[in-house]
């Protein structure tokens, strides 16, 4: 074991596994047998965008690579700010042990991207830690010269722990400029084709220092490297990860669950642990009126977007997933009343998920936080990201478009009424 976490970070590397994005990335030979695991594997079944590939069919890795990308920018970010004063405050073991969090950070992630996550189901983070805490992967974490138990927790901040080291690393792994970021804005940007996730991100390490509390701190020159990833995430998020038909896609295999759990046709520790390919066996295993929509996903037929407005105030009631099935019967009510007759599974109503904007940073030569800085990017700018993404949408089965077409001016006075 290396008693000098510089010379940790450095020594012993010489596995290579060659990456689309970052070319040659080096591992140990205990770290490259964590990759070689069952629940890492089940990571090479899952697919990175999810129904993303639909509309940019490139869209097709995984979260096997994405890990392994994290894994190599964790490394470079912590070896600079171990170079640059964090060697005082961090171990041999800790480095270990944030390189596997970093290496294995989604092994609890669900498929078919993040469809899954506004369902009752348990946080995917707890259920890493989880994993990471059993076998084999504790005993393979232990043989990396790590620490299961923090390795855990910096991962899954529900654990307890406010040991400085652990804090530190947890802030490194997500922050504004985490390596779990830097990653996937690269990633989905090169495989989509899109040129919107790209960072410079040599650059950007070459910026950052360390801090204690913090994790992080960045100079003034940093600000335009900063600045670009909020703008990054943004595009990516309008053009892609919330394209129209990735959203309808997302809409209708959570609607299709959720009833499915509601009913408890499926028990929710049956979605755990399941691949791309585990999930759609799963529905088609079990009967339920709305499981139809999973057929009608592999198939290509997704509902089409009926309208789209923007998050009110009015909307406030359809945040409650639980409840947004009664907001949808009665719209379907109100349609038929209007002249259309539609069933209520064939209406979805899309709320998407919460998306933040990390602003979080130190800019150290100016004494202040980032969004107090010289940068354009202010927090009611940052704000207005969010708000402008924010759309609600009205999906219907395609077999109802062209009616419903036919009612121009109905969802300029709907309102969304809880049955």
């Amino acid at each position: 074991m290396h008693a000098d976490p510089l010379t940790a970070l450095r020594e012993g590397f010489t596995e290579p596994i060659r990456d689309v994005l970052w070319g040659h990335i080096y591992l140990t030979p205990a770290l490259a047998a964590l990759t070689k695991s069952a629940p890492f594997m089940r990571l090479s079944r899952i697919s990175q965008l999810g129904p993303v590939a639909n509309v940019y069919p490139g869209a097709t890795h995984t979260r096997a690579s994405h890990s392994i990308g994290v894994y190599h920018l964790g490394r470079r970010l912590l070896e600079n700010l171990a170079e640059q004063g964090a060697r005082e405050w961090i171990s041999a073991e800790g480095v270990f042990s944030f390189l596997c969090a970093c290496l294995l950070h989604d092994l609890g992630h669900f498929p078919y991207t993040h469809s899954l996550k506004e369902l009752p189901l348990r946080p995917h983070e707890e259920l890493t830690g989880k994993i990471i805490r059993g076998e084999p992967l504790k005993s393979l974490i232990g043989t990396a010269g790590a620490a299961p138990d923090l390795t855990a927790a910096i991962v899954d901040a529900s654990l307890p722990g406010n040991d400085r080291e652990l804090l530190f690393y947890r802030k490194l792994l997500s922050g504004a400029l985490d390596p779990d970021k830097l990653d996937y804005l690269n990633r989905d940007a090169r495989y989509c084709g899109v040129p919107y996730g790209a960072q410079d991100v040599d650059f950007i390490l070459s910026r950052l220092s360390p801090h204690p509390e913090r994790g992080t701190d960045i100079d003034s020159r940093g600000i335009p490297s900063v600045e670009s990833i909020l703008f990054s995430k943004y595009l990516m998020y309008r053009t892609v990860y919330w394209h129209r038909q990735v959203r309808s896609a997302t809409a209708m295999i959570k609607k299709a669950l959720l009833a499915g759990l509601e009913s408890r046709v499926i028990a929710p520790e049956e979605l755990y642990n399941l691949d791309d390919q585990g999930l759609f066996a799963l529905i088609s295993s079990r009967s339920h009126p709305l499981f139809c929509l999973a057929d009608k996903l592999r198939e290509g037929r997704f509902y089409a977007a009926a309208a789209e407005f923007p998050y009110q105030n009015k909307c406030r009631g359809l945040l409650d997933i639980g409840k947004r099935s009664r907001y949808e019967e009665n719209l379907a009510r109100q349609l038929r009343e209007a002249g259309v007759s539609i069933a209520p599974e064939a209406v979805i109503i899309d709320v998407p998920e919460p998306v933040s904007f990390e602003t979080g940073l130190f800019v150290r030569d100016e004494g202040c936080c980032f969004t107090e800085s010289s940068s354009a990017f202010r927090t009611e700018t940052v704000n207005s990201f969010a708000k402008t993404l924010y759309t609600i949408r009205v999906f219907v089965d395609s077999a109802y478009e062209a009616d419903i077409k036919a009612l121009p001016s109905f969802f300029d006075s709907w309102e969304p009424l809880e049955t």
